[in-house]
This record gives structure tokens, sequence and C-alpha cells, in this order.
């Protein structure tokens, strides 16, 4: 995974147009906004299809970065800019997915902005310190721990 963290008052975003590979959304999602949130611009990498590890790497360093920053609102961005090996769409949103429902489960408050949709988005950095972040997140190689064998419980279908 690569992730590109920021820290802002606010952030806004509407979908606008489907992409090829976009999952199916309610209408209540097709906006969405969140106050002072650790926005986590996210991208699952081609390697992470064959971790043991990626979706828990990936949890413990937005809870880190959280907490060094005293936030406990979460927005996760998909966003595929930030790597040239792209793990499949069904790998991304699984474990974007596991991300959320395991941060939910630790009482962070969470948007997970829709996979796969050209979007406006809006928001604005706080300028601090810590503001702006980015990680690569290490991960082991393990062919038998698909994500969809990570055990995200009973939210991921």
């Amino acid at each position: 995974m690569k992730l590109l963290f920021v820290h802002a008052d606010y952030i806004n975003y509407q979908v606008k147009e489907k992409a090829k590979s976009a999952e199916e959304i309610p209408r209540d999602r097709k906006s969405g906004g969140m106050m002072d949130p650790l926005i986590v611009f996210a991208c699952a990498e081609k390697a992470d299809e064959n971790s043991s590890d990626a979706t828990e790497n990936t949890l413990a360093e937005i809870k880190n970065v959280a907490s060094k920053i005293k936030t406990e609102n979460i927005t996760i961005f998909p966003f595929a800019h930030l790597s040239d090996e792209l793990a499949t769409p069904e790998t991304a949103v699984q474990i974007l997915k596991c991300v959320e429902y395991k941060l939910i489960d630790e009482g962070y408050h969470v948007l997970r902005v829709p996979f796969g949709w050209y979007k406006v988005f809006e928001f604005r950095s706080k300028g601090h310190p810590l503001a702006v972040l980015s990680r690569s997140i290490p991960r082991k190689t393990n062919p038998a721990a698909l994500p969809s064998k990570i055990g995200c419980g009973p939210h991921v279908e």
C-alpha cells in the first residue's frame, strides 16, 4: 500500500462519473464530507494481493499517524495515482473496506470515499509539521493470504 496523509480542516466530495471498476454505491454515498479529518489517500498495489499483513500494517500506520495528530476522524480516499503497480479493483476495495471496518470497530469515525468514481473534492490542509506525510507500507509475501482470507469479520462481503 502507498499512503498519503493530509490532516485537514475539512474534506468534501461528490461523485461525478463511474469508471469501469467502480463499486456500486447507494445514493447517500454519492457525496459526503467530514470535519477535522486525517485524510488517507490510499493505493493498493499488486504486491498487496499476495500479502499476509498489508491490511494490518496499513491499519497500524493510520492509527499511529492519527494518534500523533490527535484525531479520531479518518477519511479513506482511494487514490490510484500513488503507484504504477496497481492491485486489482476487487483487492483494493476489499482491503479498503477491511481497514474501514476495523477502524470503526476500534472507535474511529470513518468516511470511506467510493472506489472507482471520478470525483470533485476539496479539502484544506492544516499546515502544521505533521499535516502532510507519506508512507509505503511494508508487507510479507504469502500467496495463501489473499485479501479475501484476511478475516475482516462479518462486515466485508
